[in-house]
């Protein structure tokens, strides 16, 4: 029933398209709260767990936002549905691993999704498509504000809410965009970008989050420091860093062009001739070659309809989406296979790219 929900309708993560800000993907912020006089889900015991989840979990599916939406308890979720969940950056790959007595609610339209008894006792995320700070924050407010009337959060008037993290107390808040940086990952600049956004409190992990890869060239930038800071000056000061790295990603691309446009356009054409053609594909190389056709589309090499497509395949050729699409459990050499079948379908009716080819 729930993957029927979940594929029944448009996603915010799948189906909304980012030409406004082709660098940027999507935009995520989210909430860590706890309960008063209640321990942490790490500390506490199984009747202790039931309780939390008992109050919360009708106090979220409550909510306007999540009218129609999808109410599950995790141990009711098949390890398909749990795998689709993280692929889709709906519950986190913690709360699909809980022991017992944990919970999700999903709007309708994929947008929010609130997390019960994961590291905290209550994880609020609001997921928009491209760079939509303002609309995230003032969505995930509103939730949080509404949740307050009906809860007693745990909150210290010296240092802020309390989190079991002490990297999230103060406003419990993680702000983060979902950067598209295939040219400074080409001219090997990314590692120095790290390094200097690292010195500035900015966290920079991979398309899953923290210890994952970042395949297709997309990284997760978001804020360390929660303390001490209002949540607008953390965004405003992320928002910063966030348009100096669209700046670098956009000057790396033009010398790229200068300088051997060529070497690209061989990249960008042997990743759409992959796509329509190959047999065995991985979803790490799945991801890196549709990255470059990502950067055809916003280098105007293929139509904008195509970045849709695209959009969707950085989603869909996840281990649990292929999984689904075949209808039935399969191995990885199953799945490579399924995979580029599924993305031959998916790229047939795509247009050539077309390269202005510089004469030697």
């Amino acid at each position: 029933m729930l993957i029927k929900s979940i594929f029944g309708g448009k996603s915010e993560m799948t189906e909304a398209s980012s030409k406004k800000c082709p660098v940027v993907l999507m935009t995520r912020i989210r909430l860590a709260r706890n309960l008063s006089d209640t321990p942490f889900p790490g500390w506490a015991k199984a009747p202790q767990r039931k309780g939390v989840l008992e109050t919360c979990l009708p106090a979220v599916a409550s909510l306007t936002q999540m009218k129609r939406g999808i109410t599950a308890e995790v141990e009711e979720l098949s390890d398909l549905e749990k795998q689709i969940l993280v692929e889709r950056h709906l519950i986190s790959r913690e709360l699909s691993g809980s022991p017992e007595k944990a919970g999700v609610v999903i709007s309708k339209d994929q947008s929010v999704s609130v997390m019960i008894n994961e590291e905290d006792h209550l994880r609020i995320q609001v997921i928009k498509s491209g760079y939509r700070f303002k609309q995230a924050w003032n969505s995930v407010n509103g939730i949080d504000s509404s949740l307050e009337d009906e809860l007693d959060y745990a909150f210290s008037s010296q240092i802020g809410f309390l989190t079991a993290c002490p990297t999230n107390v103060g406003t419990g808040m993680r702000a983060s965009a979902m950067m598209h940086l295939p040219a400074l990952v080409i001219s090997s600049q990314m590692e120095k970008v790290v390094r200097a956004v690292n010195q500035l409190g900015i966290a920079v992990r991979g398309l899953f989050g923290e210890g994952s890869d970042a395949s297709g060239s997309i990284f997760q930038i978001s804020n360390q420091t929660t303390l001490g800071e209002s949540e607008q000056e953390i965004i405003k000061r992320l928002s910063s860093v966030l348009r100096t790295i669209i700046d670098q990603e956009m000057n790396a691309r033009e010398k790229i062009l200068e300088k051997d446009p060529n070497k690209l356009f061989d990249k960008i054409g042997r990743a759409y001739g992959i796509l329509q053609n190959s047999h065995l594909l991985t979803s790490s190389e799945c991801m890196n070659l549709a990255s470059l056709v990502r950067f055809g589309v916003d280098l105007e090499m293929f139509p904008e309809k195509t970045r849709n497509i695209v959009d969707r395949m950085f989603i869909e050729c996840q281990p649990g989406h292929i999984q689904h699409h075949a209808g039935k459990a399969i191995d990885s050499n199953e799945r490579d296979a399924f995979r580029s079948q599924y993305l031959r379908n998916q790229f047939e009716s795509i247009d050539k790219p077309v390269f202005t080819i510089q004469e030697d």
